[in-house]
């Protein structure tokens, strides 16, 4: 899906680091982000913009002071944007980086990322906040219709071909492949890593919230571990292990146990990954809630980060 960045040139910071995160959607051909650096010198920029307004299924606005104060952004771009996502021709994601009274505007009646509109600057780990964005919009991804194609100029008789091009919904093509051993090693590897950093990220996040206390501990290239206290319960900790990488006890490619420094002939869990004909993916161990599910890296961590949290005696929405 072609997306449109409406955003402030003050806050071009947060751009760059919105495209380091679609990175995993675009390279899987999910979403096409396009944004008025991508106008050629010599085009005209007004019609350059508003040809894209018309033309993408999904408008990602990078919401702060700045944004909201641009007459340009909120009275061409943004409201244009609402009349098709009002219009159902397209869907629009506030995406709240910096504090500011985007409640009191018309984005007030839409839902904004990352969770709960929290701004991106006020979280402990921006990173953090990209992920969640990034999910979301994954999971919009996922779920979406193709936009409805707005009627154009009827005074004149459209040639056929030109309205069958327009009308076309957009295609993602996938490719049947064989996946080899090495190709397994190298997603199992990628997997570890992903997530490694999400805990990595989520317990810096929960560190700065009142009452609890997280510690993340590096045991090696291939294992890590992290502790969690809720200091509301009186027996309120959670310890968890993560090794990557299959070994001689035959666990899984990513396993993990409940217990500090845990050995490696020990778990509680494991992810498997496994193919079909077009990707590669993971699985959970039989008897978790999670065994039949087809995970991307990240929905895993997210997954067995709710399970550690349950066992501290917390939840989050």
């Amino acid at each position: 899906m072609k997306a449109f960045i409406s955003y402030s040139h003050r806050d071009s910071g947060a751009l760059e680091r919105l495209h380091v995160h679609l990175a995993s959607l675009k390279r899987e051909g999910r979403i096409e982000a396009w944004y008025d650096r991508d106008i050629l010198a010599g085009d005209e920029l007004d019609a350059e913009i508003k040809e894209q307004l018309e033309s993408c299924g999904l408008f990602l606005l990078l919401v702060s002071p700045d944004f909201l104060a641009s007459d340009y952004c909120v009275e061409t771009e943004m409201n244009r944007a609402l009349e098709r996502h009002d219009a159902r021709q397209a869907r629009v994601v506030p995406i709240i980086i910096e504090p500011c009274e985007w409640a009191a505007s018309r984005l007030r009646a839409l839902k904004a990322l990352p969770k709960d509109g929290k701004p991106i600057s006020d979280w402990t780990n921006p990173n953090t906040a990209y992920l969640n964005v990034v999910q979301e919009l994954r999971r919009i991804l996922h779920h979406e219709p193709p936009a409805s194609v707005p009627k154009g100029n009827t005074t004149a008789a459209p040639d056929k071909s030109d309205a069958a091009e327009q009308s076309a919904p957009e295609r993602r093509y996938r490719v049947r492949r064989e996946f080899d051993d090495i190709d397994k090693a190298e997603y199992r590897e990628s997997a570890f890593r992903a997530i490694r950093s999400y805990f990595q990220s989520a317990i810096k996040e929960l560190d700065s919230v009142e009452g609890l206390r997280g510690r993340f501990t590096d045991y090696s290239d291939t294992s890590f571990g992290c502790v969690i206290v809720n200091r509301g319960l009186g027996h309120g900790t959670a310890h968890l292990t993560v090794h990557g990488g299959r070994g001689k006890h035959h666990f899984g490619d990513v396993y993990y146990s409940f217990s500090e420094d845990a050995a490696e002939n020990t778990a509680n869990g494991w992810f498997s990954v496994e193919a079909d004909e077009y990707e590669l993916h993971l699985k959970g161990s039989v008897g978790f809630s999670h065994n039949e599910r087809r995970m991307n890296p990240e929905t895993a961590a997210e997954t067995l980060w709710a399970e550690v949290l349950q066992q501290a005696g917390i939840s989050y929405d």
